[in-house]
């Protein structure tokens, strides 16, 4: 059992856990950037039906979505240094945190995936159309046309799932990483404050959450901002 709850002990715990924001946001950042290409390439993939590495996409989206993201780290973590030493590459020495931004980025990038392919599916074919008689190649189409406005339809769920992963990093002090979650841990074992710590905790969480709602709903206002105002003068 812990000790007796002191609510003032959440205002010198918050500064501590503070202080690690660093290494969840920074985890965060590197695997949503590198989960968006993973994403987009996927997509890709799925959408053109190319043989054997259409099927692989489908098969790694579907492991993705239905198994946990702790059981994905752990494989990743325990797996991918047993996979490269077959192939004389010593990773187990490697910083845990790559091993987390991997196992994340494959995670985002398996549901950006999805997002995009909707997304770009979502895009009017006249808009493909148009580019090809103007003189545009499939790629300046796709990457000029027909992405941007693919991502524009997908945002909002963009945003959903980076907010969620945000949240899925809080388990990376299993593997050993000291982010938040693993610096609040050894408050724990050092004060038996646990209600205390977590508390703190969730106060920051939701905190960021919280900021980066704002900052989604500003950045989605200024991407459709032109739309809005087709809409109005059509009306």
């Amino acid at each position: 059992m812990g000790k007796a709850f002191d609510p003032s002990l959440i205002v010198d715990f918050i500064p501590t856990l503070i202080y690690y924001l660093g290494v969840t946001l920074q985890i965060l950042a590197a695997s949503v950037l590198l989960g968006m290409v993973i994403g987009i390439a996927a997509a890709i993939l799925r959408l053109f039906r190319i043989p054997v590495l259409n099927q692989l996409v489908i098969l790694y989206i579907s492991f993705i979505r239905g198994t946990p993201i702790l059981i994905q780290l752990f494989l990743v973590f325990y797996g991918l240094p047993a996979i490269l030493l077959f192939i004389n590459i010593d990773i187990s020495r490697m910083d845990a945190l790559y091993f987390v931004i991997i196992t994340y980025a494959l995670s985002n990038g398996a549901h950006f995936a999805e997002i995009f392919r909707g997304a770009i599916k979502a895009v009017d074919y006249g808009q493909t159309e148009a580019a090809y008689s103007v003189g545009m190649n499939n790629s300046q189409s796709f990457f000029r046309i027909v992405l941007p406005q693919a991502i524009r339809i997908a945002f909002p769920n963009i945003a959903n799932s980076i907010i969620g992963s945000l949240k899925d990093t809080s388990l990376a002090f299993t593997i050993g990483v000291m982010d938040m979650m693993g610096r609040g841990e050894t408050l724990i074992a050092a004060t038996a404050h646990a209600l205390e710590v977590y508390l703190s905790l969730a106060v920051i969480y939701y905190a960021v959450v919280l900021l980066f709602e704002k900052i989604f709903r500003l950045y989605e206002n200024r991407i459709n901002r032109h739309q809005s105002v087709d809409v109005s003068v059509t009306g």
